[in-house]
């Protein structure tokens, strides 16, 4: 059985070669590939040098390198690893096992129920991970203990079916969205977790990358629940308009006169909209029900 490692990496010197020797002694039977994405300090050549195959990416983003290795890897099963040296090479196994055994589309190494809060250093990406995974709950009513974890294993049917439509660090997200969404099995096992070590820099920016991560969270509740997304817009402009609309109906009852016209003409527009959103709900679910029917006939 064919098992790939896929390594993104952006200026990632420091740690590099150290993953990839890490993953070739722990997995010598595995091809570890790293993808270069228009590093400027080395970091390709040494990761060849280290022993992996090493491929560049010009378009700048970790989801467009995501979308490359998805697209040209062909192995049975793969993991995918950031390249900075946080997440421990012998939990790699671990990680394969369910995999392997058949019973995992994608497995989660999760950080956060191991030793993410005591090594990550930047509070504000605590905080991001908790409000992440309270809004996956929320929103589809499961339970992800890490839902932005850089260590993890995927089927071959994920990595060939999962579309990476995000450019940046939101496609975590968006994977494990979509895993949930198409009722995929998802398996978490916890990972040990250590700091990146003094002098290597991390690319993630706590806030502009946060918000974009919340924002892929927003878009995709609309398109995987187009029926619970547009009814919460409709029931907010229809309370709106009812709230607006009772003062002029009280008033009419009591005198028979209308004097506030633009109030009335503002309520009926928002109970209006309100129900045209209901409608495109219902419509949107049915194309999203008939793209779900397609989905299960292809994985047959």
């Amino acid at each position: 059985m064919k098992t790939a490692i896929l390594v993104p990496c952006y200026n990632e010197a420091t740690t590099i070669a150290k993953v990839v020797s890490d993953f070739r002694r722990e997995l010598p039977e595995a091809i570890v590939y790293v993808y270069d994405n228009n590093s400027t300090d080395g970091s390709g050549r040494l990761a060849a040098e280290a022993g992996a195959e090493v491929r560049k990416v010009t378009q700048q983003g970790k989801g467009f390198v995501v979308r490359r290795m998805f697209r040209e890897i062909e192995a049975d099963a793969y993991v995918m690893v950031d390249g900075d040296d946080t997440y421990p090479a012998e939990e790699v196994r671990k990680l394969l096992e369910p995999v392997l055994a058949g019973t995992a589309d994608m497995v989660n190494g999760d950080r956060l129920s191991s030793t993410y809060m005591n090594e990550n250093k930047r509070p504000g990406h605590g905080f991001g991970n908790l409000l992440v995974r309270r809004l996956i709950r929320v929103l589809w009513r499961r339970e992800v203990k890490d839902v932005m974890t850089g260590y993890r294993a995927f089927s071959r049917y994920f990595v060939k079916t999962c579309p990476v439509l995000s450019n940046g660090f939101e496609l975590e997200t968006e994977m494990t969205i979509h895993t949930l969404d198409k009722r995929l099995s998802l398996v978490e096992v916890p990972i040990e977790y250590r700091d990146r070590p003094a002098d290597s820099e991390s690319k993630l920016n706590t806030v502009s990358d946060g918000i974009k991560v919340i924002c892929t969270i927003v878009r995709q509740f609309k398109l995987y629940r187009p029926v619970a997304f547009y009814n919460s817009l409709a029931a907010i402009f229809a309370s709106t308009g009812v709230v607006l609309a009772v003062p002029v109906f009280r008033t009419y009852f009591e005198t028979g006169l209308v004097p506030r016209f633009p109030t009335l003409f503002v309520a009926g527009f928002l109970l209006l909209t309100a129900i045209i959103l209901v409608v495109a709900g219902q419509i949107l679910s049915g194309q999203k029900h008939r793209f779900d029917q397609l989905f299960e006939i292809l994985r047959t």
